[in-house]
């Protein structure tokens, strides 16, 4: 019987945990890049320019990537495989409005499957200089949400964010 009210008491924090967990993402970095903002978003509109400044391209240098349809244009697709800290998955074109978002869906296949909705936004500060904010959002579904609890996804992507950020200013400064 014991055993029993254990089970219980397992199965109820459990229920209680997946409701006090967040059910929700977003996450966000912005910097300013000295460069007009056309000049900036003919850059970030193109998926295969990632490979130039993404930190996870860092992190697996070795990542096999393909890609379908045409970069830049809603649609396009670009898969990858790589080693343990990127995984596998895909990220796709789904929205552009020229010289101010890049939208795209972000749907990771292992080590877990998740989705979510990542953009590009950029904003005119004056002549030369263009505000860049990436960032990406989502749902987390119980009883899954209960590892937010434990993990700071803010703190650990932002971290990837500003790297990333940072690898972009430099690129399209220099």
């Amino acid at each position: 019987m014991i055993i029993l009210y254990i089970l219980a008491a397992i199965v109820a924090l459990f229920i209680v945990l997946s409701f006090l967990a967040p059910k929700n993402y977003h996450v966000y970095r912005t910097i300013r890049v000295n460069r007009p903002l056309s000049e900036v978003f003919q850059y970030i509109k193109y998926l295969k320019n990632q490979d130039d400044w993404s930190p996870w391209d860092k992190k697996d240098p070795d990542m096999k990537k393909t890609y379908t349809g045409t970069d830049g244009t809603v649609g396009f697709k670009s898969h990858w495989e790589g080693n343990k800290q990127v995984g596998e998955g895909e990220q796709e074109i789904t929205n552009i409005i020229e010289n101010e978002k890049m939208e795209s869906q972000l749907r990771f296949l292992k080590p877990w499957k998740s989705q979510s909705d990542a953009y590009i936004k950029i904003e005119k500060v004056d002549e030369t200089t263009t505000v860049v904010t990436w960032g990406f959002s989502g749902e987390n579904k119980p009883p899954a949400n209960i590892f937010m609890l434990f993990f700071n996804m803010d703190k650990t992507i932002g971290k990837d964010f500003e790297e990333g950020l940072e690898n972009l200013k430099n690129q399209l400064e220099n």
